[in-house]
């Protein structure tokens, strides 16, 4: 079956390991746009966090899915868009984990999600890192306030600290909270969304956001996160760089993100050139 949706991870699968977009993939979503074909981003950034690379491949008008589909927006803009999704956090679930935090693990760094805004207690070396990353400037503030006593909704929280320390926080919470799913997007982050949100809910909600049937989408990753996602969609493209372990639940391998293999996947499988 044609393929009319893309969802496409952006860490090693559009972006290189220069942090450099496909060289190739401007112009293959020129010719998606013309075969009425919707390019759409999946990632755990921020909404500001996409925003620079949503500008650059010109795909603002298109949905994009934010903390790994716990938002997913419309005409994304410096300071605005249009929420199409929102999954947010169990607010009392939040609490506990973050008394539970403060009273077991106070060297982690705490970031809180709300929306395109981002808060932390306090920059610390780790929040620092990451602004570096993402060129965004966190807001900081009295968190278990913003908890307990505000109304704006709570999408994600991201932990960081040394690796053995992120591992330990993972088991201990992964056994106690129901609500929440916690995972690890690199050796030293957990990121704790809504059990609802995966990559694999996002591509559901939005192929029925288009009308269309999963097998008329395609997907592209290059980690286990990104498993659900290739598992469930009509064409599920690992990158050649993807592990092992990953790649046996894509259709097809791809090149990898050093050559352009979202966009060689693209021409193969979407506009069907040879």
């Amino acid at each position: 079956m044609a393929v009319k949706l893309i969802l496409s991870d952006i860490d090693g699968t559009i972006l290189d390991d220069q942090n450099r977009i496909d060289s190739n993939l401007k112009d293959c979503i020129k010719q998606l746009n013309k075969k009425g074909i919707p390019f759409i981003l999946a990632s755990a950034r921020s909404p500001q966090g996409m925003l620079a690379l949503a500008k650059e491949l010109q795909v603002l008008d298109n949905p994009i899915a934010c903390y790994n589909g716990a938002l997913v927006v419309k005409d994304l803009q410096e300071n605005d868009y249009t929420t199409i999704l929102s999954h947010e956090l169990d607010r009392t679930e939040v609490e506990n984990i973050y008394e539970l935090l403060k009273q077991r693990f106070p060297q982690i760094s705490v970031n809180l999600y709300s929306g395109a805004t981002w808060y932390v207690e306090k920059i610390d070396k780790w929040v620092k890192i990451e602004a570096d990353i993402t060129k965004l400037v966190p807001i900081e503030a009295d968190l278990k306030n913003i908890i307990v006593n505000s109304e704006i909704p709570i999408h994600k929280l991201l932990l960081i600290g040394d690796t053995d320390q992120i591992t330990s926080v993972l088991k201990f919470f992964q056994a106690r909270f129901s609500e929440s799913a916690f995972y690890l997007s690199k050796d030293n982050y957990m990121e704790i969304t809504n059990k609802q949100v995966s990559k694999e809910m996002a591509l559901r909600e939005l192929a029925n956001f288009y009308n269309l049937t999963l097998s008329e989408t395609m997907t592209l990753g290059d980690n286990f996160n990104d498993v659900p996602m290739l598992d469930l969609a009509g064409l599920g493209v690992a990158m050649e760089n993807a592990p092992a372990g990953v790649k046996k639940f894509a259709q097809v391998v791809t090149n990898s993100n050093n050559q352009n293999g979202v966009s060689y996947a693209i021409k193969k499988y979407a506009l069907k050139e040879e």
